[in-house]
């Protein structure tokens, strides 16, 4: 046996009452709040595309303007664009939809750094909950385009793979813009990912890479030619459980 000490649990005893919930348990009604003012507030924009990238990319920037090309093309196809209503990339993303045909839709949330909401959103929806808000970034999307980012995007990114490799949304396109950008991350997942049998190789075909606007678009709707837009039945049962 271990010679450490062992540490008394020190337990609140109004908190094992009965009826006495805490101050944690309260705080799931707040999650429940914002789970249905989202839904409700943006069950209506589908078909639509969510655009990820970097909140630090400059109007200057080639990264922005192709966002922006992206963007509203979509927007004129039909497509309403959702991204994180903040700066860079997210900016382009809602300034190119904002003068195309279809909504420009922001899903904004209060960071320490980096994040202030842009002047491009037709709908705009506040978030306190950065794991809500991805469950809307997944919920309501078509198809991903994710642009050149850090870590946000990364995790926008991995997280989409994961659901979908592990059945836990529907199949989406996810395309991949700027390709030499991502080269490298892909060589690694061919190298090493799938060399050492940590993913499948039809794993990669989750992705697609493109680097023209417009056949990003085409990538979209060619992957919708055999169905519609709106999830099935079961598809939307599956979803339930995000």
């Amino acid at each position: 046996m271990s010679a450490a000490k062992k540490i008394p649990k020190v337990i609140d005893p109004e908190l094992l009452e009965m009826g006495h919930p805490s101050r944690e348990s309260w705080h799931a009604f707040e999650i429940m709040s914002e789970f249905v003012d989202a839904t409700e507030r943006l069950k209506q924009i589908t078909p639509a595309v969510s655009i990820f990238g970097s909140a630090r990319t400059q109007p200057d920037n080639p990264y922005y303007k192709l966002t922006e090309e992206i963007a509203r093309a979509l927007s004129d196809a039909g497509f309403s664009v959702i991204s994180g209503g903040g700066p860079g990339i997210m900016e382009a993303a809602n300034k190119g939809a904002y003068h195309g045909k279809s909504p420009s839709i922001g899903l904004n949330i209060e960071l320490p750094h980096e994040q202030t909401s842009n002047a491009f959103q037709d709908v705009s929806q506040n978030f306190h909950h950065f794991f809500m808000r991805k469950v809307m970034f997944v919920k309501y999307a078509s198809a991903y385009v994710v642009m050149p980012g850090g870590f946000g995007t990364l995790d926008e990114l991995m997280e989409a793979l994961t659901l979908i490799q592990t059945g836990k949304t529907r199949k989406i396109p996810i395309v991949l813009v700027c390709s030499a950008f991502w080269s490298g991350m892909l060589d690694w997942f061919r190298n090493t990912l799938i060399a050492e049998e940590m993913i499948a190789p039809e794993d990669m075909d989750l992705v697609h890479v493109i680097d023209d606007p417009k056949k990003v678009v085409e990538a979209i709707f060619r992957h919708y030619e055999t169905r519609g837009f709106e999830p099935s039945a079961s598809e939307k049962q599956v979803q339930l459980y995000l």
